[in-house]
């Protein structure tokens, strides 16, 4: 077992947080998944990151950038997305990193949980840098 703290920052060790999800447990909020998904970009898996995506906006492929780092999430604000919603959405603010920029990515990111599980819709950027 890990006790490695979690990318998301949740506070908690990866294994009892996203390390989970990673491996096939279902999501119980929108905003699990969405740390889930952040803690999908940090570690460099693109498979869970198409596997959680809706199929109606799901792109064919998705390839991450190696040298881009994801060092930071803040949550903002969760309306909906409880473990009796079918919908709610999770705005946050997501900082990166290469070796010569940092930036930060703000997202409005929209979900919806069909049979039990949690999917990414899509999202509506408000800044980066």
């Amino acid at each position: 077992m890990s006790t490695e703290r979690c990318p998301c920052l949740s506070g908690n060790p990866y294994d009892e947080c996203c390390g989970p999800l990673h491996e096939g447990a279902p999501a119980p909020t929108a905003e699990r998944l969405m740390r889930s998904r952040f803690s999908a970009f940090a570690l460099g898996l693109p498979a869970y990151l198409l596997d959680s995506w809706h199929p109606s906006t799901r792109p064919a492929s998705l390839e991450l950038d190696p040298d881009q780092r994801w060092t930071r999430l803040d949550v903002v604000d969760t309306r909906s997305g409880g473990p009796f919603d079918s919908t709610g959405s999770v705005t946050f603010r997501a900082w990166w990193r290469t070796d010569s920029e940092r930036g930060t990515l703000g997202e409005t990111s929209d979900f919806v949980r069909e049979r039990g599980h949690w999917y990414y819709v899509d999202g509506v950027v408000s800044a980066s840098s």
